[in-house]
Protein backbone atom coordinates (compact mmCIF):
# COMPACT_ATOMS: atom_id res chain seq x y z
CA UNK A 1 0.00 0.00 0.00
CA UNK A 2 1.77 3.57 -1.38
CA UNK A 3 1.73 6.47 0.86
CA UNK A 4 -0.65 9.21 -0.39
CA UNK A 5 -0.55 13.15 -0.36
CA UNK A 6 -3.09 13.15 2.29
CA UNK A 7 -1.55 10.30 4.62
CA UNK A 8 0.85 12.58 4.76
CA UNK A 9 -0.99 15.81 5.56
CA UNK A 10 -2.16 13.83 8.65
CA UNK A 11 1.00 12.61 9.47
CA UNK A 12 2.14 16.33 9.98
CA UNK A 13 -0.79 17.32 11.79
CA UNK A 14 -1.50 14.69 14.49
CA UNK A 15 2.69 15.06 14.80
CA UNK A 16 2.08 19.46 15.49
CA UNK A 17 -1.09 18.89 17.35
CA UNK A 18 0.51 16.21 19.53
CA UNK A 19 3.09 18.93 20.37
CA UNK A 20 1.29 22.00 20.45
CA UNK A 21 -0.66 20.32 23.07
CA UNK A 22 2.65 19.05 25.14
CA UNK A 23 2.22 15.29 24.58
CA UNK A 24 5.17 13.15 24.68
CA UNK A 25 4.36 10.08 21.54
CA UNK A 26 4.23 7.85 24.48
CA UNK A 27 1.02 9.82 26.10
CA UNK A 28 -0.28 10.26 22.82
CA UNK A 29 -0.55 6.54 21.94
CA UNK A 30 -1.28 5.09 25.26
CA UNK A 31 -4.47 7.90 25.04
CA UNK A 32 -5.33 7.08 21.00
CA UNK A 33 -4.76 2.74 21.91
CA UNK A 34 -1.82 2.32 19.63
CA UNK A 35 1.86 1.35 19.97
CA UNK A 36 4.67 4.39 20.53
CA UNK A 37 6.16 2.71 17.64
CA UNK A 38 3.06 2.55 15.08
CA UNK A 39 2.38 6.48 16.51
CA UNK A 40 6.06 7.36 15.65
CA UNK A 41 5.51 5.47 11.67
CA UNK A 42 2.23 6.92 11.46
CA UNK A 43 4.05 10.57 12.12
CA UNK A 44 6.22 9.46 9.68
CA UNK A 45 4.07 8.88 7.33
CA UNK A 46 4.96 5.32 6.99
CA UNK A 47 1.82 4.20 8.35
CA UNK A 48 -1.79 5.04 7.45
CA UNK A 49 -4.39 6.60 10.58
CA UNK A 50 -7.93 5.00 10.62
CA UNK A 51 -10.88 6.52 11.85
CA UNK A 52 -10.60 5.88 15.44
CA UNK A 53 -7.19 7.92 15.98
CA UNK A 54 -8.56 10.69 13.64
CA UNK A 55 -12.18 10.95 16.02
CA UNK A 56 -10.32 10.63 19.10
CA UNK A 57 -7.46 13.04 18.11
CA UNK A 58 -9.80 15.45 17.02
CA UNK A 59 -11.69 15.34 20.45
CA UNK A 60 -8.59 15.61 21.89
CA UNK A 61 -7.17 18.71 20.47
CA UNK A 62 -10.52 20.34 19.64
CA UNK A 63 -10.33 20.24 15.98
CA UNK A 64 -12.07 18.56 13.25
CA UNK A 65 -11.42 15.37 11.28
CA UNK A 66 -11.57 17.16 8.51
CA UNK A 67 -8.53 19.58 9.27
CA UNK A 68 -6.29 16.35 10.49
CA UNK A 69 -7.21 14.69 7.06
CA UNK A 70 -6.38 18.02 4.91
CA UNK A 71 -9.61 18.96 3.71
CA UNK A 72 -9.85 22.44 5.41
CA UNK A 73 -6.98 24.41 6.73
CA UNK A 74 -8.96 25.97 9.27
CA UNK A 75 -8.19 24.40 12.89
CA UNK A 76 -11.01 25.43 14.47
CA UNK A 77 -13.53 22.79 14.71
CA UNK A 78 -17.57 22.50 13.84
CA UNK A 79 -20.18 23.19 16.22
CA UNK A 80 -21.53 20.27 18.15
CA UNK A 81 -24.49 18.63 16.71
CA UNK A 82 -27.03 18.84 18.98
CA UNK A 83 -29.72 16.02 17.48
CA UNK A 84 -29.12 12.51 17.98
CA UNK A 85 -29.19 11.32 14.03
CA UNK A 86 -30.08 7.59 15.78
CA UNK A 87 -33.36 8.87 18.06
CA UNK A 88 -36.25 6.95 16.32
CA UNK A 89 -39.43 9.82 15.71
Amino acid sequence: MAITREDLIFAKRIRELRKRHGYTQITFSQIIGIDQSDLSKLERGLRQGNFHIAFTAARLFETSTDYLLGLTDEIKPYPEATEDPFKEE
